[in-house]
């Protein structure tokens, strides 16, 4: 409860000034003389601000004197664990086979909700009433499989083992702690991402832009050509599996039921963004633009450049904590290997 109430202090205290100023960005043509232009987009979560131009962000700079390319292949399988866990328990209702978890460090378990989707003693599944987002859970939860066998095999012996995850959905869980933080759910209500397609889409959420913005930062650290070439591939897996998600909620939010779905990833986009340092990076899936409100699917600079975090703002969200820590939230017990504490973003 210390660390809930920790979280909601931290975003209560951040709110008032990032709903003045939330995500206002514009892309433009790069020459005078580019025909046409694009499309000025506007402050979403409601804020009808006029629109205005804001620099590319720049990440607080990480100190890499000491980190080398095996410990952010390690810090990258760390965070692979933690989805390919989350997807493979919500497509197939099981983890990861243990021959995948092995490894230098701590090992640790996965904590699930500890009641049953079926009420039939079987581990936690979503029972998806859309078949296209079934569909898509299953292939997203294949490709993370894959990026944790394909980075465990270019580490070798190097390879940390799988630490302790929280996936839980439950009143002490780690997803009902971020879900009561960011207002998705009331202070003492809980948030289980394997209770319905959409709460499935909302979790996914809260993983996949991280996942997206960690390799933008882990590319720039790596040395060996190899290794950069293939976290690069990694990276554009991870961010063709958010612009699905993103492009799901966003589908799914326009129907006449579905509008608080959208105002949830909104919520969540915020939450992430008070986490994680005081500059604005991270955006909801709308924006508004002369009072209306449309798709803000690719979350981009005024150029329409992915931003970057660095590893410690990724813990900051992960830990689910404005602190220098190194553990909680999704890892309770922390990280293995060398990267594994949070930036003070005080």
């Amino acid at each position: 409860m210390s660390e809930e109430r920790f979280i909601l202090d931290v975003i209560e205290e951040a709110s008032a000034k990032r709903r003045a100023d939330r995500r206002r960005f514009m892309r433009m043509a790069a020459g005078a003389g580019a025909v046409g232009g694009l499309a000025m987009l506007g402050a979403c979560n409601n804020d009808d601000d006029d629109v205005i131009v804001i620099p590319t962000p720049t990440p607080t700079p990480t100190s890499t004197a000491s980190v080398t390319d095996a410990d952010v292949l390690n810090f990258a399988l760390q965070l692979e664990y933690l989805e390919a866990q989350f997807y493979s328990y919500a497509a197939f209702g099981t983890g990861l086979s243990s021959s995948l978890l092995g490894g230098a460090g701590t090992q640790g378990s996965v904590a699930i909700n500890t009641s049953a989707t079926d009420g039939a003693g079987q581990p936690r599944q979503v029972r998806f009433q859309d078949p296209i987002v079934a569909q898509y859970a299953r292939e997203i939860a294949y490709d993370e499989i894959a990026h944790v066998t394909f980075l465990r095999n270019a580490l070798g012996s190097a390879a940390v083992a799988q630490p302790a995850i929280n996936l839980s959905g439950d009143a002490n869980g780690a997803f009902t702690a971020a879900a009561r933080a960011a207002g998705v759910v009331g202070s003492s209500g809980t948030f289980d991402p394997y209770a319905s397609d959409e709460a499935f889409l909302l979790g996914a959420f809260l993983f996949e832009d991280v996942g997206v913005t960690a390799y933008m930062g882990g590319v720039t650290l790596l040395t060996n050509k190899t290794f950069i070439e293939a976290a690069a591939g990694i990276h554009a897996a991870e961010a063709y599996h958010a612009g699905l998600v993103r492009t799901t909620i966003y589908r799914k939010g326009l129907s006449t039921t579905g509008s608080t779905l959208i105002e949830n990833a909104g919520k969540i986009s915020d939450a992430r963004d008070s986490l994680d340092g005081s500059s604005d990076l991270d955006q909801g899936i709308v924006a508004t633009v002369n009072g209306q409100q449309v798709a803000n699917l690719v979350p981009a600079d005024s150029n329409a450049i992915a931003f970057v975090r660095t590893p410690g703002q990724v813990l900051n969200i992960v830990y689910l904590n404005k602190a220098s820590v190194t553990s909680g939230g999704f890892f309770p017990g922390g990280l293995n290997g060398t990267v594994r504490s949070s930036a003070a973003s005080g």
